[in-house]
């Protein structure tokens, strides 16, 4: 399958379109940006690596009952997805304090919770992704009611999943955003991708930073700490 028209580039990402009407190609990029778009680098690396640790994690939770837009990897930064209408919701979900939640209710990060929690903030750059609730979801229209009960649904099944498979890694979970997609008969089903760009990562020992906070923060290490998370999940580079 080969790529045609670029149709859409993001922060992360690009996508073309292909002979297939249902079909795209997401190629991902090594940009990478904080603080809605207001901090920008590069991450050497960091494409083939989300590529591959999104399509390694989304055949996983396909395997345990988690629909997602993936169909096919072509090479270490292109996959074949399905084409999807991206539901303008991001979901995150936290089991442990950290970023925006210890800022924004002034509590220390590292407060495991005795249950995850989920938020929504609605995907629109321009009002920097505010946090709405389920009836702000309704009265916008982004959703319906049923659409927003299997998000929550798939949503903690994914925590459930990844809890316990990085657990087995020794890194814990802290929190990630999700993003779903419709497709043409309307199912809903997991897309973008799950990578340090949008999980926090935590050694479970040393409570060392995996992830994206590396680059927000100017901790350093930033390419060591993605290619270590991809070690540990024994995906060759």
């Amino acid at each position: 399958m080969e790529k045609r028209d670029m149709i859409y580039e993001g922060k992360a990402k690009k996508v073309y379109t292909t002979d297939d009407e249902n079909l795209v190609i997401v190629s991902y990029k090594d940009d990478a940006t904080a603080f809605n778009g207001l901090k920008k680098g590069t991450i050497a690396g960091k494409g083939a690596i989300n590529n591959q640790m999104s399509n390694f994690l989304m055949q996983m939770l396909e395997k345990n009952g988690v629909p997602t837009h993936f169909v096919e990897q072509l090479n270490e930064r292109d996959t074949v997805v399905k084409r999807v209408r991206i539901v303008p919701l991001e979901v995150i979900i936290r089991n442990i304090s950290a970023g925006s939640f210890s800022k924004r209710y002034g509590v220390e990060e590292g407060i495991v919770f005795d249950q995850p929690t989920i938020e929504f903030s609605y995907k629109n750059d321009e009002l920097g992704d505010p946090l709405i609730n389920d009836y702000h979801a309704l009265a916008l229209k982004l959703a319906t009611k049923e659409e927003i009960e299997t998000i929550k649904k798939y949503a903690f099944r994914v925590d459930e999943l990844l809890k316990a498979y990085f657990k087995g890694l020794n890194i814990d979970l802290v929190d990630f955003k999700l993003e779903f997609g419709r497709l043409p008969d309307g199912t809903i089903v997991l897309a973008d991708e799950i990578s340090p760009d949008t999980c926090r990562f935590w050694d479970s020992q040393t409570h060392e930073k995996l992830d994206k906070d590396r680059f927000r923060r100017d901790l350093g290490g930033v390419e060591e700490a993605y290619q270590e998370v991809m070690r540990r999940l024994g995906i060759e580079k």
